[in-house]
C-alpha cells in the first residue's frame, strides 16, 4: 500500500459489482485513491474472489461469532482502521451499519441504494417500485447514520421504468448507472469538494 494515496474500504455482501466499478476506475486514473480492504460479513462472498484476483487485502467476519451487532461492528472498525481507511463504501452490504462505525468514521461512509431515495428504502427496492406503478426509478449515493438508508443524499441518477420491466432488467438498467455513479461520487470525496450540513451535501459549495 502507498501511504501517500487517499484509502478506500469497501463492505459488501455479494457480488462485488460496484467494487468492480471502483477497482476499474482506479486502474483508469478516472478515482485517484487505493483500496485498503475489502470486508464481507460473507466467506463465500464473490466481492472477496474480486478483491483477490487484484491483489487486494481481503477480510471475513461472520456475525454469529460475536455476542451482539456492536461486537461486531467493533472488529470491523479495527479492521479499517489497522488498514488506514479514510472512507468506507458499503456496496452491496446487507447489514445495518451501528454506533461503532459510525461514531470511528463520521461522514466517512456512503452507500448506494437501488432507488430515488427517500422513495423504496430498504430491501428488494426494485420490487417495491415496480409493485408501487412507480414510472421512474433509480439510484442514490448518501452518507450513511443510524437509520435504514436515510442519510444527507450526495447524488442520484434516475432510471425510467418501462413497460414489461421485470425486477431483474430494472436491476440491471439500475446498476448500469450505479457503476458510472459511484466512482464519481468518491472522486469528489477524495479531491474534499463534499460537505454536510444538516441533511444537505455540497460540493464545492453548492448543494
Amino acid at each position: 500500500m502507498d501511504a501517500s494515496k487517499f484509502t478506500i474500504g469497501v463492505l459488501a455482501s455479494g457480488r462485488g459489482t460496484n467494487l468492480q466499478a471502483i477497482i476499474n476506475a482506479i486502474e483508469t486514473g478516472v478515482v485517484t485513491a487505493q483500496i485498503g480492504v475489502v470486508i464481507s460479513d460473507k466467506k463465500d462472498a464473490k466481492a472477496l474472489e474480486r478483491a483477490k484476483e487484484h491483489n487486494l487485502p481481503t477480510f471475513s467476519v461472520d456475525p454469529k461469532t460475536y455476542p451482539d451487532r456492536a461486537a461486531y461492528d467493533a472488529s470491523i472498525v479495527r479492521v479499517l482502521t489497522e488498514h488506514q481507511v479514510q472512507l468506507v463504501i458499503c456496496a452491496g452490504y446487507m447489514r445495518l451499519v451501528t454506533h461503532p462505525i459510525l461514531e470511528a468514521f463520521q461522514n466517512q461512509i456512503i452507500n448506494i441504494h437501488p432507488s430515488l431515495l427517500p422513495a423504496f428504502p430498504g430491501l428488494h427496492a426494485q420490487r417495491q417500485a415496480l409493485a408501487y406503478g412507480a414510472k421512474i426509478s433509480g439510484c442514490t449515493i448518501h452518507f450513511v447514520d443510524a437509520e435504514v438508508d436515510h442519510g444527507p443524499i450526495i447524488s442520484q441518477v434516475s432510471v425510467p421504468i418501462l413497460e414489461g420491466d421485470t425486477e431483474e432488467s430494472l436491476t440491471n438498467r439500475i446498476l448500469i448507472e450505479e457503476h458510472r455513479l459511484l466512482p464519481r461520487v468518491i472522486q469528489s470525496y477524495v479531491e474534499g469538494k463534499l460537505s454536510v450540513e444538516g441533511r444537505k451535501v455540497f460540493q464545492n459549495g453548492t448543494p
